[in-house]
């Protein structure tokens, strides 16, 4: 058995400007993002408790943003058009409008972040 129930146990985003990368996350998540230099890497920690998968935007040597590959999801909260209006005043855009995925599993969108990452929201509302 896994100690870890969940599938995805941390994810790291890529950034090249850290602070603008943090200032652009704490406006869109609205939560403060704790940073800790770690060796050549600093990463800004976005987690939401201790019993949620977490993970960080880093910048490291050898991480660069994309708008490719592997695509993270994070938590809209209760309704992710309160998130979605928080992307272009941060200095991202919204690549990927409030859309409802249908069966009752909620809402996702897409947005490219402030270092040109393509990152998913999602929310039950």
């Amino acid at each position: 058995m896994f100690a870890n129930p969940h599938a995805i146990s941390w994810f790291e985003i890529p950034v090249a400007d850290f602070d603008r990368a943090k200032t652009f996350y704490e406006a869109v998540l609205g939560r403060p993002i704790e940073t800790m230099t770690m060796g050549p890497s600093t990463m800004g920690f976005i987690t939401t408790g201790p019993d949620n998968v977490g993970g960080a935007i880093v910048k490291e040597e050898g991480c660069e943003p994309s708008r490719s590959g592997t695509l993270v999801y994070l938590n809209g909260g209760d309704d992710l058009a309160t998130v979605l209006a928080r992307v272009a005043p941060a200095g991202g855009s919204v690549a990927t409008p409030k859309t409802d995925i249908g069966h009752g599993f909620g809402f996702f969108a897409h947005f490219i972040d402030t270092e040109g990452n393509r990152v998913g929201l999602h929310s039950m509302g």
